[in-house]
């Protein structure tokens, strides 16, 4: 078996934080690929489960994994 080593780091609290800002191009993509998933599920859920599985991992980053659009 492997042994891990891990080397710690302190931070570095010189650093400024960046301010975060919501960007709404990005809300309103996400919310686009989610209407286009339903959209797939509705019209043949079987056919078009690679396409889904393919834009649902986009989603992912955004939104709980536990959210799917085949359940």
């Amino acid at each position: 078996m492997a042994k891990v080593f891990t080397i710690t780091v302190p931070p570095d609290l010189s650093r400024k934080k960046r301010v975060r800002t919501d960007d709404p191009r990005y809300v309103d993509g996400q919310k686009m690929l989610v209407e286009a998933m339903k959209y797939l599920a509705k019209a043949d859920l079987m056919a078009n489960r690679g396409a889904i599985e393919l834009l649902s991992e986009h989603v992912r980053t955004r939104f709980r994994m536990t959210d799917s659009p085949l359940s």
